[in-house]
């Protein structure tokens, strides 16, 4: 991709972002967004038709980043287990604190709820593809359990959100463990 278009198309997500701090998804127009951009409305229209396309395309940016978090502790191995996990091999905390403007605007609900369970089906996805990739010792439904583990971790990112960052993606890591070796102990 041009480096211009780029540029243009982060100016044009920033603004989109920036703008949903002071009003609801429904609320900007278009001109508001051209004019936080510092761009004018025909290079908006060169790129998207309206905003909910530039929407979508904030929402699949952060989605593949997302995936790529999620998948980096298992990327260097063939044989995973949890038990080998560090918090420094869990990069998702990492991946919501580099993109914390959208995830506020998702977790305070600006943007619609519909796309928390885009982000939980995202998770769930995730964590099926972990369960088909590496030996399990359960014998819960695999599907339930993505569920299950999907919810759990979006909730803690809701939590994170909620409580303003106070916490490192590094202590919200060693808590996702902790919370995660306390289940094997209570089950």
């Amino acid at each position: 991709m041009d480096r211009r278009v780029k540029k243009t198309k982060q100016a044009l997500n920033q603004a989109l972002l920036t703008l949903l701090n002071h009003k609801t998804f429904k609320q900007i127009t278009i001109t508001d967004i051209v004019q936080e951009a510092d761009v004018n409305r025909g290079t908006f229209y060169k790129h998207y038709h309206e905003k909910e396309d530039l929407l979508d395309n904030i929402i699949q940016d952060v989605l593949a980043d997302l995936k790529n978090a999620y998948r980096d502790p298992y990327l260097q191995t063939n044989h995973f287990s949890i038990q080998t996990l560090t918090p420094s091999m869990i990069k998702i905390f990492d991946h919501v604190y580099n993109h914390q403007a959208f995830y506020k605007q998702v977790i305070n609900s600006s943007i619609s709820y519909h796309f928390q369970n885009q982000i939980c089906e995202v998770i769930r996805e995730l964590v099926l593809d972990e369960s088909n990739s590496f030996i399990t010792t359960t014998n819960a439904e695999p599907l339930l359990l993505a569920t299950y583990q999907a919810h759990a971790i979006f909730g803690m990112i809701v939590f994170w959100v909620e409580e303003g960052f106070k916490h490192s993606p590094k202590y919200m890591s060693e808590q996702l463990l902790l919370i995660i070796h306390a289940k094997e102990q209570i089950i």
